[in-house]
């Protein structure tokens, strides 16, 4: 144990630097030890934070905290989550849109659809996001409006717009992507061929005219569709993160949204 002794304190000393350096921990202060000083928040410091009315960075870092637990979609905080949906802060609004992403029902989706046109684009991008992990047919036509550069010019929202459009086996939906093959921007083609392929079971690359003499002539557009999966944040644990008590990296479980058919492939939707 001595010998490890240098090799632990060189390590709290690297962690306690690198924390004021982008490092997605916190050092808290007037900690007594290590472990204490890089520990998460505790629940109740979460919720402190995301009532915090004199502070939007509170807020914003209290509510993406309650969100990512396990009893963060209990019914208390996403009654928390709606009111913030109209937050002067866009930085509030985004962690609220992402927080009931993770948690809502298919009745959120009318709140859901309602932040895909708010001014902020990174309220936009987790509006699409969460919109992959929320499934009701009402989310179709905005997301199909918005999956247009003439209505959406970030590309980062209309790529995770096409992938949350993947859920939807419609003529609409289909005929939509596969104009949107022609949008200029790379990470949009490979979302709208991603849900392409899920919905159809096909694959014609990025040429949009295949798509199309395909689309006229299938009989049946959904007899190869597949279950959607939505995308999931995962990564492998950095150094520091194999240290004991530190919690490991916050992956994701790929799962089917809510209220997502189970049987799929057999009947269209809309």
């Amino acid at each position: 144990m001595m010998r490890l002794m240098p090799i632990i304190v060189a390590a709290a000393g690297c962690l306690v630097a690198l924390s004021g350096c982008g490092m997605d921990f916190d050092v808290r202060e007037g900690s007594e030890s290590f472990i204490g000083a890089i520990a998460p928040p505790t629940p109740a410091e979460a919720a402190a934070w995301a009532v915090d009315e004199n502070n939007a960075n509170n807020r914003t870092r209290g509510t993406l905290l309650l969100s990512a637990a396990p009893w963060g979609g209990a019914d208390p905080y996403l009654a928390l989550y709606e009111d913030y949906l109209d937050d002067p802060d866009p930085n509030v609004r985004a962690a609220a849109t992402r927080a009931i992403g993770n948690h809502g029902r298919p009745e959120h989706v009318p709140a859901l659809v309602k932040q895909l046109a708010d001014p902020s684009p990174h309220v936009r991008l987790d509006a699409a996001v969460s919109l992959q992990r929320v499934h009701h047919v009402d989310a179709i036509d905005p997301l199909v409006a918005a999956l247009n550069p003439d209505n959406e010019p970030e590309a980062d929202v209309r790529a995770a717009v096409a992938n949350a459009l993947g859920q939807y086996a419609t003529r609409s939906v289909l005929q939509s992507l596969i104009a949107a093959l022609d949008d200029r921007n790379l990470r949009v083609n490979e979302a709208v061929l991603s849900s392409l392929r899920t919905l159809t079971g096909q694959d014609f690359g990025y040429s949009r005219a295949q798509w199309q003499n395909w689309f006229r002539q299938a009989p049946d557009l959904f007899a190869g569709r597949t279950p959607y999966i939505y995308p999931v944040f995962q990564r492998s644990r950095r150094w520091y993160e194999y240290i004991p008590f530190l919690p490991p990296p916050p992956n994701e479980i790929p799962d089917s949204p809510a209220g997502f058919p189970r049987e799929v492939g057999t009947q269209p939707e809309g």
